[in-house]
């Protein structure tokens, strides 16, 4: 009996954490945060979230600085990143070398 209590709080326990670390990252804005330290505390909600490719993509292009987004979807259509990793290495490109305009 004592095992299947520990099996149960751990299996809810576990819920209750992806649950919070999805809300978390659907609400994650990178706002005046550097853009390496964005990167690194999205990719780490992405895995508790436990969120896929597509959704984590989206969440991305939603919540990083929308400058940085639309200078990568400036570029011409066969030059767009469309893989997770992809997408990764173009915003950390183009927001090392941007600098916010808003203050």
């Amino acid at each position: 009996m004592d095992d299947f209590v520990k099996e149960i709080k751990t299996t809810f326990s576990d819920k209750t954490k992806a649950a919070n670390a999805k809300w978390k990252i659907e609400t994650f804005k990178q706002g005046k945060r550097n853009i390496a330290d964005f990167m690194i505390e999205f990719e780490a909600l992405a895995m508790k979230a436990n969120t896929d490719e597509l959704y984590t993509i989206f969440l991305l292009k939603k919540n990083v600085q929308q400058d940085i987004i639309k200078m990568i979807l400036g570029h011409p259509p066969i030059a767009a990143p469309e893989t997770l990793k992809e997408w990764k290495v173009a915003i950390t490109s183009v927001g090392q070398g941007y600098e916010p305009t808003e203050r």
